[in-house]
This record gives structure tokens, C-alpha cells and sequence, in this order.
């Protein structure tokens, strides 16, 4: 895989689509740290690369709320527990309402 900079995209950007068909994937870094990824497509594969680029962030997505569940330590609530807090959350938005 391909590494270039902002600075090298913004420079030669006509060099680099040219190549990127043949690359499959560039990874774009700013001051040295991954920024952005590009990736070859073409009109018979958008949908199904949209398809799976909404897939990988919906996993990361979860994968960070399972992070912060663990750090908080609501990973280890119990149902009783969780039920518990809906039924409390409920009540102040009923007490709250005009």
C-alpha cells in the first residue's frame, strides 16, 4: 500500500488519480500520521464499496461503545439493572413534560 502526504496529493493530484486504479488504496498522512484513505472504484462497484465502507464504520462505531461501556463499567449491569435505569429516565421526562 501506498503512503503520500497532503502536501504530495495537493501537488500532484493528476499523477496520483492516474495511479490510484492500479494502487487499489493510498493512505493519505499529515505530518506523518494516517489521515484518510482512497480507494479505486469504478460505476459497477459504488454501491457495493458504500455498502462496505458503512459496514466497517458501524463496527468501529460499536467497538468504541463497547470501549467506553467497559471503562465506565456498565458492561457488568445486569437487566434488572438496565431496567431499572429506563424506568428512572422515564419518570423525570413524564415530571419534565408541560
Amino acid at each position: 500500500m501506498k503512503f503520500l502526504s497532503v502536501r504530495e496529493l495537493r501537488g500532484n493530484s493528476a499523477r496520483i488519480w492516474r495511479e490510484l486504479p492500479g494502487e487499489g488504496e493510498m493512505v493519505v498522512t499529515n505530518h506523518g500520521h494516517p489521515v484518510a484513505l482512497l480507494t479505486a472504484i469504478d460505476e459497477d462497484n459504488i454501491e457495493q464499496s458504500l455498502a462496505a465502507w458503512r459496514q466497517v464504520r458501524a463496527t468501529r462505531a460499536i467497538a468504541e461503545l463497547q470501549r467506553a461501556s467497559a471503562e465506565r463499567g456498565t458492561d457488568r449491569l445486569s437487566m434488572a439493572d438496565i431496567d431499572a435505569e429506563i424506568k428512572a429516565v422515564r419518570q423525570a421526562r413524564r415530571q419534565r413534560q408541560p
